[in-house]
């Protein structure tokens, strides 16, 4: 994203709206500007202001004269007055960014939107994940978790963008000119057998305790017939309380009536 600064009257208003704080009011120049950098290009600010197409000029005109007779004169906090906001074409591998952060595009790995993965929560239909074995969902720094997780001999979900930008998914490397790309968020989805689940869980404990972000860990795995499941000792007996955040019942499976 970028800030024209021949339309932006220095209101303000974008401010807020960024989740990563990358915009702000440079006084030297008395404009908004983004700090690209921090900036994970989620279209946060473009989409979440209304835009209004007032003349630049004239706002600041109105603006100086009311700071001249000592009264505030601004737009609505959730407005663009002057339409300065612009977004730019991406090229590779900036685009990772907006990829992995703006909800609304599609990764091309997957055409999946959002983080660009389902996740295991589809399952039920894609049969990701079979009996006997569990899927992790997590966040970054991606590639030092990655490659401490395949030293486990973890098997990476192919489905999903993460691994698609993997050079060796063997080794979980991760290709090195996006690694200093700054993304909102994404998800690590791996599979593994249910007896390794413990080394995982310990894995993943150490790492969080490095990395500067947050780390989410979701575990699922299948269900019996009367819905009993191994997982919930496991997690139970490594010191991680648990409860269902989801269960699939069996509907988004394909019916098949014999005669």
């Amino acid at each position: 994203m970028k800030i024209d600064h021949d339309k932006c009257v220095a209101c303000g208003n974008c401010l807020p709206i960024c989740p990563m704080g990358a915009i702000y009011i440079d006084p030297s120049v008395n404009r908004a500007r983004i700090n690209s950098d921090e900036c994970v290009e989620c279209f946060t600010c473009y989409r979440g202001m209304s835009k209004e197409h007032l003349n630049p000029t004239l706002v600041r005109a109105i603006r100086k004269t009311a700071q001249f007779f000592r009264f505030r004169f601004d737009p609505e906090p959730d407005i663009c007055p002057t339409d300065a906001l612009v977004p730019e074409e991406l090229s590779w591998p900036r685009v990772v960014r907006r990829a992995f952060s703006d909800p609304q595009v599609p990764h091309e790995s997957t055409g999946i939107h959002g983080r660009g993965t389902a996740e295991v929560k589809t399952n039920d239909v894609t049969d990701r994940v079979k009996d006997g074995e569990a899927g992790f969902a997590r966040f970054r720094d991606i590639d030092r978790v990655t490659r401490a997780l395949a030293e486990l001999d973890v098997e990476f979900e192919s489905n999903n963008p993460v691994a698609s930008l993997m050079l060796d998914p063997s080794r979980g490397v991760i290709r090195p000119e996006i690694l200093d790309e700054k993304v909102l968020s994404a998800i690590v989805e791996i599979k593994t057998r249910l007896e390794d689940v413990p080394s995982v869980l310990k894995k993943i404990k150490e790492l969080s305790r490095e990395l500067a972000t947050v780390v989410s860990l979701g575990v699922s795995t299948r269900c019996g017939n009367a819905g009993e499941d191994r997982l919930s000792e496991i997690l139970e007996r490594e010191g991680y309380p648990t409860y269902r955040g989801k269960t699939n019942l069996g509907l988004g499976r394909v019916t098949v009536v014999h005669d």
